[in-house]
């Protein structure tokens, strides 16, 4: 065939319904479990549908992605709700992010976190550090650090926050300390608006509806229950756990790079690269009790709690009720066990300080022998399912141009 496409998540249904779009039909799709949505995929529990890879939502601003997606599931078919997420804060549920509200704390509060944001290396002129926990400090200052950013971090990516690197860090809010002090002073939150600000979610339906429609448009060019236990990139050639072997002129992989036990013809030193690459793992579980709040999600860093995010079901799919939360595997034992839960052995991929470098050479390297990278596993990056579709897109226009060239 001319692609062979590892995996059925976001990236590699947009990738396959791309190239559909674009006249190409001489494509299969392979995933290992026996339905599509990867992360994104939902169940029914309780009456209502749960999504078990967490909060998965579908932000307003990138049109074109979403007029992309409409296609699969009408525009008319989903809620458009205004961002209400929260941190808990000893029991004060401040809106996020802190930095912009930390107004609707008591006076008291204002003035510490504004004297240690003011102390902060930013504001001070200290030259911007490599670390991750560094960055806190310097960013955010001592009372920010202590309080929420480095018990919530820590809580989601695991007790390893010191091998993680700064260059991911534009997926976080940027406010300064200016705009923290108007927003103490006016009562009002100042600054960028944070991701998802705006987002959608079907009416009727859990987020993993629209891939399962998705793979539906691909009729016979999906395979179930097919996991990939081997790349040969000389022959570009996958292998499958049950011995079968499928060619292509193109290989693009959506799943996880440790997944994959062997690499037929990758050199050590690429091997080595794959080999660093770090990951979490994260349990969600439901529970049925409905929550006195407005909020859609809120985040916990009190080391006491196993979760360190929930996600309030009744507040953004009508007709539902309860809520589940997502704890890291690391912590899952001191979890309380909801009426249903499931495990995401796949679920954030970390940013240490030497991926970019490991990525860009494995990614480099697998190009030209025809096997690219895509997706949050693909290239391993922190995406959100918007930007993982918009990267789909314009790698199945851009190799089907080459292509027709």
């Amino acid at each position: 065939m001319k692609y062979l496409i590892l995996g059925a998540g976001p990236a590699g249904l947009a990738f396959a319904n791309s190239l559909l779009n674009l006249g190409e039909d001489n494509f299969l799709v392979l995933e290992k479990e026996d339905c599509a949505g990867g992360l994104c995929r939902s169940v029914d529990v309780d009456g209502a549908p749960m999504d078990i890879g967490g909060g998965h939502f579908l932000d307003t601003r990138d049109r074109k992605v979403n007029e992309f997606l409409f296609g699969y599931m009408g525009e008319t078919e989903w809620n458009q709700y205004d961002r209400d997420s929260r941190i808990d804060l000893g029991g004060i549920l401040v809106q996020h992010p802190l930095e912009a509200n930390i107004w609707q704390l008591d006076i008291e509060r204002q003035v510490q976190y504004l004297k240690s944001i003011a102390a902060a290396g930013c504001n001070t002129g200290a030259a911007k550090p490599d670390g991750f926990v560094d960055w806190i400090y310097w960013k955010l200052g001592e009372r920010i650090a202590a309080d929420y950013m480095l018990p919530y971090n820590r809580k989601m990516f695991g007790d390893n926050l010191e091998e993680l690197g700064v260059y991911w860090l534009e997926k976080l809010p940027d406010v300064s300390f200016e705009e923290t002090l108007l927003s103490c002073l006016e009562r009002k939150p100042y600054g960028k608006e944070p991701g998802h600000a705006r987002f959608y979610y079907p009416k009727q339906y859990g987020f993993g509806e629209l891939w399962r429609r998705m793979a539906d448009a691909l009729g016979k060019r999906i395979e179930y229950q097919k996991q990939i236990r081997t790349i040969d990139f000389e022959k570009k050639e996958a292998v499958t756990a049950d011995g079968s072997a499928y060619r292509a002129d193109v290989i693009v992989t959506t799943i996880p790079w440790r997944e994959i036990e062997d690499f037929l013809h990758m050199p050590e030193e690429i091997r080595k690269a794959v080999g660093k690459l770090r990951h979490t793992s994260v349990q969600t579980a439901y529970f049925p009790e409905n929550l006195d709040t407005e909020a859609q999600w809120i985040y916990y860093p009190d080391l006491n709690l196993p979760y360190h995010r929930i996600l309030v079901r009744h507040n953004f799919l009508p007709g539902s009720r309860g809520y589940w939360t997502e704890t890291n595997m690391e912590r899952a034992g001191m979890a309380e066990e909801g009426i249903f839960s499931h495990i995401n052995e796949y679920a954030y991929p970390l940013n240490t300080i030497g991926k970019p470098d490991a990525m860009k050479r494995l990614l480099d390297w697998c190009r030209e022998k025809g096997v690219y990278g895509l997706g949050r596993w693909g290239e391993h990056q922190h995406y959100n399912s918007d930007v993982t579709v918009r990267l789909a897109m314009e790698l199945a226009e851009r190799l089907n141009n080459e292509r027709i060239i």
